[in-house]
């Protein structure tokens, strides 16, 4: 394979990088397969009616983790917005439920634990959208472990697990390459945008004033059902005196559109930067208030700075005792994400709903273990064949 494909021969390699991510794990196809859970969305499953807020539109596990405000303040929120939408939050809790199953079977855990989990999931949900506190708490002990791990991490880590070096440059290799003249020049362009300029300089109590320098950049093949879009990674020292802690990384991804049902009547951006953003800082203020929308090659793009804290799950294999607890405080994040955006009578209309024709045998509304199993047995069948077409071709 060619390390650095030209811009139009890129979409050729990166097929295949998508199609081998995807066939690793039943759960890492569910991850990647997000089209066609929108397309058995719209053949209109039996569902409840939420009201209409921003939905992350792709609320699996692995979307949410450790996310740092401007000031480094570290909290549990989406970190992931591409399919935002303003749209019914029910499907926010059916994606998510369906990660958190799918990652119960592959750590071989038994069907009553997978039923548990999405019992503790609707408590948690419920009790966000109900309570004060807005989170369940205490946090289970893995996902303090990961809180523990992200504020404590510095340049040094994110520039070693990012660009695998403290050094000012990027190495080209496998994940990262060479840029076309036309995007060098667009990017560097784009650092002298007093819009960008603002937003690297407003972390972490960086001076106003301090001058913005493009160091390096290049393109990032990064992602699994975004694989393919622009996306690039940009090196920035910040200040004159250039040491580590003055250097930042900024990632720059394209914005398509959205995928994920949507209700018809809400009013939203056209752009879809500012889809994106405008759904980041309702859903993830932490986030949302340190993107920015732009264009770059007459594209719409999101950027923002990578902050050492900001880390996914890494919850690849879950416990009989932590799954359901895990499951229940991530839903109540998710929970909140929704809740912010409601007055207490939606969140009271919202909540009956949600508990309406509650079965007694099972904490869980029928409609969503219906709808899991059944994405579930789909998506099980699907991997198969991805994993068979995909050996097929490698061979």
């Amino acid at each position: 394979m060619k390390k650095h494909p030209s811009p139009g021969e890129r979409a050729t390699l990166l097929t295949p990088i998508r199609n081998l991510k995807m066939a690793r794990s039943a759960h890492a196809y569910v991850r990647g397969s997000t089209v066609e859970f929108y397309e058995w969305l719209n053949r209109g499953p039996k569902i409840p009616k939420g009201p209409s807020v921003w939905i992350c539109g792709d609320c699996h596990m692995s979307n949410l983790g450790p996310v740092s405000n401007a000031d480094g303040r570290v909290e549990i929120q989406i970190r992931d917005l591409d399919q935002t939408v303003i749209g019914n939050p029910a499907h926010d809790l059916i994606r998510l439920a369906l990660s958190l199953a799918s990652a119960a079977r592959g750590s071989d855990l038994p069907g009553a634990t997978t039923a548990r989990i999405l019992e503790e999931m609707m408590q948690g949900y419920e009790y966000s959208l109900g309570s004060k506190t807005k989170r369940l708490e205490p946090q289970p002990e893995a996902i303090q472990a990961i809180l523990k791990r992200a504020v404590r991490r510095r340049w040094r880590q994110l520039a070693e697990e990012r660009i695998e070096d403290v050094r000012p440059t990027i190495p080209r290799g496998d994940r990262f390459w060479h840029l076309s003249r036309e995007e060098s020049v667009e990017l560097s362009k784009l650092f002298d945008l007093k819009d960008v300029r603002h937003l690297v300089t407003s972390l972490r109590g960086r001076d106003q004033d301090a001058h913005v320098e493009l160091v390096d950049a290049a393109y990032w093949v990064k992602g699994c059902s975004s694989l393919g879009r622009l996306r690039y990674v940009a090196l920035v020292g910040v200040g004159k005196k250039l040491r580590p802690k003055h250097f930042c990384l900024i990632d720059i991804k394209e914005a398509t559109a959205a995928a994920a049902p949507r209700d018809t009547k809400a009013r939203m951006p056209t752009n879809n930067g500012e889809r994106v953003v405008a759904g980041a800082r309702a859903l993830s203020p932490n986030l949302g208030d340190r993107m920015l929308p732009l264009q770059l090659i007459g594209k719409n793009v999101v950027l923002r700075e990578l902050l050492p804290q900001d880390i996914k799950l890494d919850l690849e294999t879950l416990s009989r005792d932590d799954a359901s607890l895990i499951a229940g405080y991530l839903a109540s994040v998710v929970g909140a994400a929704h809740g912010r955006q409601m007055d207490s009578a939606m969140k009271r209309s919202w909540l009956a709903e949600l508990k309406r024709n509650r079965p007694k045998t099972l904490d869980a509304p029928s409609w969503l273990w219906s709808c899991v199993t059944e994405l579930i047995a789909s998506h099980e069948v699907a991997y198969l064949e991805h994993c068979r077409r995909h050996a097929l071709t490698a061979a």
